[in-house]
This record gives structure tokens, sequence and C-alpha cells, in this order.
């Protein structure tokens, strides 16, 4: 499972939660992908128990099938029912670059606005499901969630959006 978004979408606390909720069913693994540093990886083996493997990917602005391949043979995957990839932060790197995934999950957050499908197209359109988190915070914002879904189901049709919020 591919999961992608922009900085501060919520992606570490949204999977945080959902691994915590699925780990008594499943084998889950996590790898994190940044520029630097390990600290969302650190977060997520310390909140859920599971192991996870931080991916330097030398400053480049995204990861693909070739890499996604060589940090699954260093995590080893044998033992495992579920690999989550925690891509990087950006909407349009990510997007362009097949990491191999079966399933690929977009984060829209509230805060970011409605508007991002029509500015980011391509990420929309190839994901399975798209959460829209922080949902909140609708209040404080101008966001308008008939209008954001409208403009990802007319980028694809055959996504699930499931709003949400990871707190």
């Amino acid at each position: 499972l591919n999961i992608m978004s922009s900085p501060g979408s919520g992606k570490t606390t949204t999977l945080t939660n959902l691994i915590n909720r699925m780990k008594d069913q499943y084998r889950i693994g996590e790898m994190d992908v940044d520029i630097q540093s390990t600290i969302d990886a650190q977060r997520v083996a310390d909140a859920t128990g599971v192991r996870s493997l931080q991916i330097h990917n030398s400053g480049l602005c995204h990861i693909d099938a070739e890499m996604t391949a060589e940090a699954i043979a260093q995590f080893g995957v044998e033992n495992l029912d579920i690999l989550i990839l925690e891509n990087i932060g950006n909407l349009v790197c990510p997007a362009e670059f097949d990491t191999g995934a079966h399933k690929n999950l977009m984060i829209l957050s509230v805060p970011e606005g409605e508007d991002k499908p029509l500015k980011y197209p391509l990420m929309f359109s190839l994901c399975d499901v798209v959460l829209i988190n922080k949902i909140d915070t609708m209040e404080f914002f101008d966001f308008d969630m008939e209008k954001a879904k409208e403009y990802i189901y007319k980028l694809n049709p055959n996504t699930t959006i499931i709003p949400i919020s990871a707190k």
C-alpha cells in the first residue's frame, strides 16, 4: 500500500492509527521515505510496535519501483500480510513514479483546500482511495467537501473517498 500526500496532511498520524486498528488481525510492516532523518519511521514503530524501515532517497522528490524493491529486499516481507510505504510528502513527484505498490492511497487535508485535485490531477487520478483528513477543522477553513468530491470523482470515478479525522 503506497500512501501519498503533501507534507503536513497527516500521513504519519493516519498511518499510525490505521496500523493500531489492524495489527491484531494482520502482520504489518512499514517503510517510510524521507530525504533526511528517521523521525517518521521511529514515530510509527514507537506508536504501533510494528517493524519500520526508514528509506533515505538521497534528496530525490520520489521513490520508484527499483528503490522500493531494494528496500523490500532489505526489510524482508516473508512474514507480512501488508507492507505499507509512507511515501515522501509531495503532490507531484510521487504520482509520477510507480512504486510497484498494489494499491495507492492519497490523503488530502482540509487546510489544503478542495482545489488540490484541480492543481495536481495526476495524484488524484491514480489513487484507489482518497482520505480527506482533518475534517474536525472544517469550521475553521473555507473547505467545500462536495466540491472536493466532485473534482476528485471527475478525475477518478473509480476511487473511494473517505472523510476522516486522524486525531
